[in-house]
């Protein structure tokens, strides 16, 4: 069973309430996204609130954060203001596209570890098939969203199985938004890859920036010093 916290060094994640819980590939994402000179930024789909609170930690933006589950809603709203960026978090409590009918903000970046499984059995869980599965949230809505609301030299990131990440790029350019570099995370430098980290922008480059990043050494046990590097500013025990 997992922790109903996960500590950080500048903050906490309560996450009883929450289907889906602080893992391993969404702390690479949170540690992973650009948010230097950024003004404001958007979360879509936040859960516990763990992107926004890492992007929080590095940046001095205003975060609005979009969440529809209700239970993920109080547990989001509670673990903002128990940070100490509590009055630039501002959590609203709505799907994607209620959020769209009313925002006329612009954002520096937009960063989602959105519903992804698409051809997976769901499970009998309702609110880890919210969390996991394409639902509501359809990658249509999020690059729709985006090309109305992200800024002209703003960014778009992704969390995504390596799958739905090729998927998510075929759409992407449809909606004039372009790969301008990948991470591919693996469980180990001979393992699986199991996530890809996204970044797009409105500008179309010759060829996108490809790199990758190791959880573990191939011990399976030992962190990387690469991931330790890009973790040593949230986890206690780096």
């Amino acid at each position: 069973m997992a922790n109903s916290y996960f500590q950080f060094k500048q903050f906490r994640v309560e996450q009883g309430k929450c289907a889906m819980k602080v893992c391993t590939d969404s702390c690479v994402f949170g540690a992973y996204v650009d948010v230097a000179d950024t003004r404001r930024i958007l979360d879509i789909g936040t859960g516990t609130g763990l992107l926004s609170l890492m992007v929080a930690q590095r940046s001095t933006a205003i975060i609005d954060a979009v969440e529809i589950n209700p239970e993920a809603q109080s547990q989001g709203r509670e673990n903002f203001a128990r940070s100490p960026w509590a009055e630039r978090l501002h959590l609203h409590p709505l799907s994607l596209q209620q959020f769209a009918r009313h925002n006329t903000s612009s954002y520096d970046v937009i960063l989602s570890n959105p519903p992804f499984f698409q051809a997976s059995l769901k499970s009998s869980d309702m609110a880890k098939n919210t969390a996991k599965h394409i639902g509501d949230l359809l990658f249509e809505d999020i690059l729709v969203f985006a090309q109305k609301h992200l800024a002209a030299q703003g960014k778009l990131y992704l969390l995504l199985p390596p799958a739905e990440a090729l998927h998510f790029r075929s759409l992407a350019q449809q909606h004039g938004l372009y790969l301008a570099q990948a991470l591919q995370v693996y469980t180990r430098p001979d393992g699986k890859c199991i996530r890809h980290i996204q970044t797009y922008t409105f500008a179309q480059e010759p060829s996108p920036m490809l790199h990758s990043l190791a959880i573990r050494e191939a011990d399976a046990t030992t962190y990387t010093p690469a991931f330790a590097a890009l973790l040593r500013a949230y986890y206690l025990i780096f």
